[in-house]
Formats: structure tokens, sequence, C-alpha cells
């Protein structure tokens, strides 16, 4: 293998391992001392170099599908999960008089908040629904950007030398919930086991990022779809901004931002349910694909 271009983590037989992801979409597992995807990301290119080298040096056997789980690719975090609102300018259009009172004019800046870790769930894995909690859980189909370099009031021209790649979340939400308490975002994005993040991270370099279309399917149906080109800020000036005064680092992950579409948005409404499959797919990037199911979120552990 010239280059790694893609980086996965796997669960096999109960251990955590980062893998190389090859052109056939195949897993090629790593020496156990390169750690986690994280610690890959952390140590920059000299990390990325080294576990290529390791590849070419002594060949895996590619893993055969059904033989591992893939994890998220990134499950340590410093810090709660950065995450964009309104990024497409027809997703802020289309929840005009549907934001229950609490209308905001179109932004001028972009518009940041953060969502808990404990929300992260893998690529394939259920996505927990418990209607005591919430009545209304929407989809959100999102680019995810990872910051491969700490900075701290990065400007906008130098940003993407501080992005490792990307990868797909679905920031699935209770809407309810973010009405509830003030119209702030926090409750309503940060319920357990909601947010499906990979399948595998994406170098930059081997994506254009206003080229690729982002798209998401519940039960077959294709219910959003567009182009990244089309977000309100684009990536560069989202870093430049959330950056300002704000020290930024390696394996930190900021969500982009959803398209048109979502459930809260259509006439009549269209909310996740107990069975529903979401599909989260993207050019370049891979695909999500996850079943909604009962969870007990309701009782304390």
């Amino acid at each position: 293998m010239k280059q790694i271009d893609r980086l996965a983590a796997f669960d096999q037989d109960g251990v955590e391992r980062a893998a190389a992801v090859d052109d056939e979409g195949r897993l090629l597992p790593l020496p156990p001392q390169f750690g986690d995807v994280l610690n890959i990301v952390q140590g920059g290119e000299a990390a990325l170099a080294a576990a290529a080298e390791a590849l070419r040096a002594d060949p895996p056997a590619p893993l055969e599908a059904g033989h591992y789980t893939l994890l998220p690719p990134i499950r340590r975090f410093r810090r709660d999960i950065l995450c964009t609102g309104w990024n497409y300018w027809d997703h802020f259009e289309e929840g005009v008089g549907k934001r229950e009172g609490q209308e905001v004019d179109r932004p001028a800046a972009p518009t940041f908040f953060t969502k808990g870790p404990d929300t992260v769930i893998g690529p394939d894995a259920p996505i927990a629904w418990d209607p005591r909690v919430s009545g209304k859980w929407d989809y959100e189909a999102e680019i995810v950007a990872v910051i491969g370099k700490d900075g701290r009031s990065i400007p906008a021209a130098r940003a993407m030398e501080h992005v490792w790649g990307y990868c797909l979340a679905n920031d699935v939400s209770q809407r309810d919930l973010q009405r509830r308490h003030g119209g702030q975002w926090l409750k309503g994005k940060s319920i357990d086991q909601t947010m499906p993040l990979g399948p595998w991270l994406t170098r930059r370099d081997s994506v254009q990022l206003d080229t690729v279309r982002l798209w998401c399917d519940v039960n077959g149906e294709r219910l959003q779809d567009a182009s990244a080109e089309l977000m309100a800020f684009p990536l560069a000036e989202l870093i430049a901004e959330l950056s300002l005064g704000m020290t930024l680092r390696a394996g930190d992950i900021l969500l982009t931002g959803t398209p048109a579409g979502v459930g809260n948005a259509r006439t009549p409404p269209k909310f996740l349910t107990d069975g529903d499959e979401v599909v989260v797919g993207a050019t370049g990037l891979g695909q999500l694909r996850n079943r909604v199911m009962a969870f007990d979120l309701a009782s304390p552990r």
C-alpha cells in the first residue's frame, strides 16, 4: 500500500483495532502498537507514514465481512462534539414558521453548539429510541470534519491545513426537547446512543469537498440530497470562526450542518420510530446504515 487514504476502527473478538481501508472497502488490520485511530490522527503525517510502511513490510490478509464489527472511527473525545447549525440555507428556510415561537433571523455568522460524546455509536449500530424521552426523533445527514492539527485563531486561508479528513454522522435530534429547553440545542442533541459516526475516516486530500453529494434515505425513501458546495459557511470559514480565541485539538470532530429535508419541516412531519432503517451516504465517504430500535433510556441506571 503506497499510502493510506482511509482509516477504520473495528472490533474483533472483543478487541478494538485500527485498520486501513483498501480501494475495495476491505479492512487491512494495522499492528497493535499503532493503537486506535485517534492515536494515528494525533501522530500526524509521521504516524500515517509509519502505518503505511508497516503494511508494505508485512501485508495482512484482508478481513472478511462478517468477521468483525465496525466501530466509530473515533471514540475518545477530550471535549463535547462540535456541531454547526443552519449551515445550508435551504434547511434554515424550511424551518421558518415551524420553530414553535422560537423564530430567529437568518444568521450572519455560523451557529455553533455541542452534543455529548455518549451519543456516538458505530456505523451499523442501532439508534436508540424511547418515546418516553421524546416524541419527535429526527434524522440529519452531516459531513464531519476531523481536526488533525492543534490550532487557535486559525486564519481561513490556513484552515484546511488543520483538517485530517472527513467522515459521516447522523445527528439524530429530539425536536421537542430542543423547544422545551429554551431553544438551545444541547439537550435535544445529546440523548445517549443516537449518533452514528463513520464508517471510516477519509483523508482530506483524497476528497474534493465541494463535489461531495450528501444524502439520507429512510426506509428506502430519499429524504435529503444536496451538494456540500451549498454550505452557507464553507468549512474553512467554520474553522476560522470557531477557533478564534479557542483552541481546536487533533482528534476533535466538527459536524458541518445538514441540508433540507428533515422530518420536522415536512408536511405532515415525518419522525423516526422503532424499526425504521436510516441510511446516510456521501460521495467518497461511504455510508452509515442504522436501524432505529426501542431502548430503555428513561429508567435510571
